[in-house]
């Protein structure tokens, strides 16, 4: 075997016996030697061997047995060395590794020489070396290994968690695009369910207990994020870090200055909660950034911008407001509600914070808090209004005189500020969720389209969307009226049908709508959805999908039937050349 390394070790191979082959006289009586020699040494079962002959057994899987069971005590043992401490245990490793290394290209003894190397603390840098030249070898290599080699090559590091974070994105966009989801929904799981995902066990094993290898994670987020713009690189941030504290990486955990942050952020999403206690060690940490230690507010931003944080605070500050009209309240009193916009405007800078690398909190508005959340409060209050007089006798003229009152546009203040703050279009964002939860037809209209200007258009980003169309679903019966269909496609859909992640989510909401929707507006809808080149191949086949569904749902009139016509309308099933793939 050229190049295995046997001849080093002192163990006769394939050099030496073509040598002896070609210099003797009796080829066979050389082979007889060889065996004689290089075969197990041992008297009790060498006088086994004339009876495995007569039984058929080959010597080579004779050898091969006996091999295998020494390897796996071997291997046994030198794991009961590997647990002990000291002096004694390193050298030993060492002095094991010295011998057997030069055998590591021997395929049936290199699981000997990976355990020795699996125990061993800290390996050399010329084995280490030569793991990393021969890819063989490096992928026959366990990740407690490779940590070191990772050490000081993050080039190589990159190469192995690149393939992870494509994988986590990918999860994360199948859950937000799947039109047929309609339980597992984006913000259903838990914080603890998700960081038991593949990609974040897996990670979190790569990166053991080593600071190093951490924080070139991180690196590889925060750099992925400013390419991207992609939320989700900051909630694998957050669940990473999470992941580590579940497994106690006292070494990881005790050094990220946001652990505990993060913690107790994770325990109120957990919860569904933020309680004074709470909120009193939440802001207590924000307080205490000390000068020079600025630079911690980017990783907290990251923290904050994690969509599931985002949902939580909104969500909480949502609930404050339902209390505090109950209450009959100020907003700018409630000092929960202040911290968490206080989060809400940390997070949403998230992005432009690490860009100019500039770390300083934003400043909240406080008109924010004394003229946007009163606005918005207005609405939630008519809201309650128009209900309750739903739900009482009868009488025409007060619930027409109710309804007008109760039910114009909505306030400058709000249309103003959701244009210009990115709290404020948060929080206008969520107050339509609740609305549609509510199945509020009339909330849900009156606001809408407001969020099609929303600052940065954060209205048409992924997760929110995907909620909405959730609940959209849950009002088809509505969309039997054109007035619902106007605010819903063309106030608020179609100011951004040029994005393609808003065809997708639409064409998700008709694959479930589509069979209350007025002939002609579905007709409309399938023209302005009709995909391009330009656009990927799960849009064109999504959309394909629904022309089927549309066509095989469509009963035909009589007269087709007889042959003597066209239905009134049918999906214009127009080819369109699907694009390679990405």
């Amino acid at each position: 075997m050229p190049g295995t390394g046997l001849e080093e070790v002192g163990v006769p191979g394939q050099s030496y016996l073509r040598d002896a082959l070609t210099s003797c006289t009796n080829p066979l009586k050389a082979i007889e030697e060889f065996q004689l020699e290089n075969g197990i040494l041992l008297p009790s079962l060498r006088s086994m061997l004339p009876l495995l002959d007569l039984h058929g057994v080959r010597r080579l899987d004779f050898n091969t047995s006996v091999l295998e069971e020494l390897r796996e005590r071997l291997i046994q043992h030198i794991n009961e060395i590997g647990q002990k401490e000291g002096r004694e245990r390193d050298k030993t490793l060492k002095d094991l590794l010295a011998k057997s290394f030069p055998v590591v290209r021997v395929k049936s003894l290199r699981p000997v020489i990976m355990c020795i190397l699996r125990n061993t603390p800290v390996i050399e840098d010329k084995y280490l070396k030569i793991l990393v030249k021969d890819r063989e070898l490096y992928n026959d290599t366990d990740t407690e290994v490779k940590r070191q080699i990772w050490k000081d090559n993050q080039s190589l590091f990159g190469d192995e968690v690149s393939p992870l974070l494509s994988q986590y994105i990918k999860e994360k966009e199948n859950v937000l695009f799947d039109h047929e989801n309609l339980t597992n929904l984006f913000f259903a799981s838990s914080p603890k369910v998700r960081r038991q995902g593949e990609v974040v066990q897996k990670l979190a094993h790569m990166i053991g207990n080593s600071v190093k290898l951490y924080d070139m994670v991180l690196q590889f987020l925060r750099t992925l994020f400013l390419r991207t713009h992609n939320v989700h690189y900051c909630t694998l941030r957050a669940e990473l870090l999470m992941a580590l504290h579940d497994l106690e990486v006292q070494d990881i955990i005790s050094v990220d200055p946001c652990h505990k942050f993060t913690w107790c952020l994770d325990a109120c999403i957990r919860e569904k909660n933020v309680d004074i206690k709470r909120s009193r060690e939440l802001q207590g940490f924000l307080d205490s950034i000390k000068k020079g230690q600025e630079q911690v507010l980017g990783d907290l931003s990251m923290t904050l911008c994690d969509p599931y944080a985002i949902n939580f605070l909104a969500t909480s500050a949502m609930k404050i407001l339902h209390h505090l009209i109950n209450n009959e309240s100020m907003p700018r009193d409630n000092t929960v509600l202040i911290l968490l916009l206080r989060m809400l405007a940390l997070g949403l800078s998230a992005w432009v914070m690490i860009n100019s690398q500039e770390f300083k909190e934003p400043k909240l508005d406080s008109q924010i808090v004394t003229k946007f959340l009163p606005a918005l409060m207005s609405l939630m209050v008519d809201d309650q209004v128009r209900s309750l007089n739903s739900k009482l006798p009868p009488d025409e003229r007060e619930s027409a005189i109710t309804i007008i009152e109760h039910s114009g546009p909505p306030p400058d203040a709000c249309q103003a500020y959701v244009q210009e703050s990115s709290v404020a279009s948060i929080l206008a964002m969520y107050y339509t969720l609740h609305c549609a939860k509510q199945r509020d037809r009339v909330g849900l209209m009156r606001v809408l389209g407001t969020l099609a200007n929303c600052e940065s258009d954060r209205a048409f980003e992924d997760p929110f969307l995907h909620f909405l169309v959730s609940l959209l679903i849950n009002m088809t019966e509505e969309f039997a009226a054109e007035d619902f269909c106007t605010v819903i496609f063309d106030e608020f859909f179609f100011t951004a049908i040029a994005r393609e992640n808003v065809i997708r989510h639409l064409l998700k909401l008709l694959w479930h709508v589509h069979t209350k929707l007025p002939a002609s507006r579905l007709q409309t809808l399938v023209k302005a959805l009709q995909p391009t080149a330009q656009h990927n191949e799960a849009v064109h086949s999504l959309y394909s999908g629904l022309q089927e569904k549309i066509g095989t749902q469509e009963e035909p009139t009589p007269e087709v039937q007889k042959g003597s016509g066209s239905p009134p309308w049918s999906p214009p099933l127009i080819s369109v050349p699907t694009p390679a793939p990405l």
